[in-house]
């Protein structure tokens, strides 16, 4: 159960980075692994609207440690298989009778998506391959979905279950993008004040021939022996005269008593 900790979650389909051999491509879809540690088993729950809005939406469990499982559904198949291959990637069989039918392989890729690949047989006979792009849901959603190429009856239950998670799906990520946006802004202004205090102590360690006023510019610079001078006189000033090794910046007092470099 261990390597397939990493798939466990909700996932939300990216419709246009997908490629189908069979099959229409779906407007959206949502898909869920999860756990049950009693059982030694993984449920797939799956749902999905087509571009004519029709919806579908089924699941079934895998066990964990490599058991064929009985198929709810007759139409998918009759057993489904989990084969662990790696903590990267996991294998989903289904069999008709001896005959493998589907091998659905799931890949984490190193942008943390979910990949699936649904390697499959046409009602006509012809081999295909479906591939799908996930990305991993971080609101709480009670179930999830994908498009699987396999052959599932639309009900109006799913549409109305599909429509309702996407709607609260979108008001919880816009949510979670604004929390977001806070969060980065607060990293930003704490590195900014970081930055502020830290050129303080550069400053206040320098040598100082006059009081520094508040908002007022000044000239930092670096001497041969790797201490440095707050000067009121700028490059330009000084020109080839400049008797310090290297012009470090022009800085500002700010009335926190730190300091800022002016670009």
């Amino acid at each position: 159960m261990n390597s397939a900790y990493n798939f466990i979650g909700r996932w939300q389909l990216f419709p246009e980075r997908g490629t189908y051999e069979w099959g229409t491509r779906p407007k959206s879809g949502l898909y869920q692994v999860e756990k049950n540690i009693e059982n030694h088993e993984l449920t797939i729950k799956q749902s999905w609207i087509t571009l004519e809005n029709q919806g579908f939406n089924f699941q079934y469990s895998v066990d964990a440690g490599g058991e064929q499982r009985p198929l709810p559904d007759p139409l998918l198949g009759d057993n489904v298989q989990l084969t662990r291959i790696d903590s990267l990637n996991l294998e989903v069989s289904v069999f008709q009778g001896d005959q493998t039918t589907l091998k659905v392989n799931h890949s984490l890729l190193p942008s943390g998506y979910l990949q699936l690949e649904h390697q499959g047989i046409t009602p006509a006979g012809d081999a295909y391959m479906n591939t799908e792009i996930y990305h991993r849901q971080m609101s709480v959603l009670p179930f999830a979905a994908s498009a699987s190429g396999v052959v599932v009856r639309p009900n109006n239950e799913g549409i109305m279950r599909h429509k309702a998670l996407l709607a609260m799906e979108e008001q919880t990520n816009m949510h979670l993008a604004q929390i977001r946006e806070q969060v980065e802004l607060l990293a930003r202004q704490a590195q900014e004040i970081h930055q502020r205090k830290e050129l303080a102590y550069l400053i206040y360690a320098a040598k100082l021939s006059f009081k520094p006023e508040i908002g007022q510019v000044y000239f930092l610079y670096k001497k041969k022996d790797d201490s440095h001078v707050l000067s009121m006189i700028s490059p330009e000033e000084w020109g080839a005269s400049m008797p310090f090794a290297e012009f470090v910046a022009a800085v500002q007092k700010l009335a926190d008593h730190t300091w800022k470099a002016i670009p």
